[in-house]
């Protein structure tokens, strides 16, 4: 993975040597290696096969023979939370150790799930300005199994546009501006026919802050009688978040010394959640915006005549789109339209499989 793989203006026509798939055509798969989830994207039949799972593992000792045997995804995260690894907390392996248990983690589901090795492979990346962690995220997807006949990366952003605006690869062809509501960062970025301009990211505003806010406001819901991890305060925001049809929920925790105890939340989630749109907007609005406007006026006008893209896991509650709509057309005193993929969690792969499944068809690799 060069950086110019990773530039939108790359021609998806381009020529790459044949790297022996064989006398079968290669595989189109999309690959999203996300921080909280990893999804990928397999053509089965006709229609597709989606891989979704926690981003992390565990090891343990097998009790007979003393190998040392790995559980990934939600079964790790069930089994063994005392010391699952979430392997790209920050969105990219920081160090050469993270990129091992990175890639040990992605062998796991390749195998576990018969990814197959002859295949053109398409990786959603982020946008982050960090070259260590995206060397060391190159060499994870250099160093997997699967992409025999093809690697490529493209911007997550778009990738999980794609799947937002159309059939096909329409957003290649548009100009528009996405938001990644991501868990890492929160990303902004205006594409004219693929060409990625002025990529913005913050993480100031994300998810897992989100996750730690409703930890914070459990806490003082309860009068400090409950303390939640940040992993159940996922799972609530995941399970309980909603901006058309919030109900308050119980749950019990059982109480040091035996017994347990019930409570209720009424408040903490919708109560971070909101705050979140709110600084999402003030991002966008105030940062991101005025720096497309002062350099690519005309994209800026064209783009907000357009819908804007939102993807993302914190895109999948309902009613955060229109939420996002009508805050920020307060905040820019205009009307805004937002738009979401049906699964905005998984968007991303299923566009990069959209890419890789154009550069299988122009023979590409």
């Amino acid at each position: 993975m060069s950086e110019a793989d990773a530039e939108m203006d790359d021609d998806p026509e381009h020529e790459e040597a044949d790297t022996g798939g064989g006398g079968d055509d290669p595989i189109p798969i999309g690959v999203k290696l996300g921080s909280t989830r990893t999804v990928i994207t397999v053509p089965e039949d006709d229609g597709f096969r989606t891989v979704k799972t926690l981003t992390c593992l565990a090891t343990y000792e097998d009790v007979i023979t003393g190998e040392e045997k790995v559980l990934y995804g939600e079964e790790a995260a069930t089994e063994y939370p005392d010391r699952v690894q979430y392997t790209l907390r920050s969105g990219l392996p920081e160090d050469e150790s993270r990129a091992e248990l990175t890639s040990t983690f992605f062998e796991e589901v390749i195998d576990a799930n018969d990814v197959p090795e002859n295949s053109a492979v398409v990786y959603a990346i982020p946008t982050i300005d960090n070259e260590r962690g995206l060397a060391n995220l190159e060499s994870v997807i250099e160093g997997s199994s699967i992409g025999e006949a093809l690697i490529r990366s493209y911007p997550e952003s778009l990738c999980g546009s794609v799947p937002a605006m159309g059939d096909g690869l329409e957003a290649v062809d548009d100009i528009f501006v996405t938001v990644n509501l991501g868990s890492t960062n929160l990303e902004a970025s205006a594409y004219r026919r693929g060409e990625q301009l002025i990529p913005f990211t913050t993480g100031a505003v994300t998810g897992n802050e989100v996750d730690r806010m409703i930890a914070n406001y459990v806490e003082e819901e309860t009068q400090g009688r409950v303390n939640i991890d940040t992993t159940t305060a996922r799972e609530y925001k995941e399970a309980h978040a909603d901006f058309v049809d919030f109900e308050p929920f119980t749950d019990v925790i059982q109480q040091p010394g035996g017994g347990s105890h019930e409570f209720t939340i009424e408040r903490s989630v919708m109560d971070a959640v909101d705050e979140y749109v709110d600084d999402a907007v003030e991002e966008i609005a105030n940062a991101f915006l005025p720096e497309l406007a002062n350099d690519y006026i005309k994209v800026y006008q064209l783009a907000l005549d357009r819908p804007i893209v939102l993807t993302g896991g914190m895109a999948c509650i309902p009613g955060i789109v229109e939420e996002f709509e009508e805050r920020l057309s307060e905040e820019l005193q205009r009307d805004v339209e937002a738009v979401a993929p049906d699964e905005p969690a998984e968007s991303a792969a299923v566009g990069a499989q959209r890419i890789a499944e154009r550069l299988v068809a122009a023979d590409a690799y």
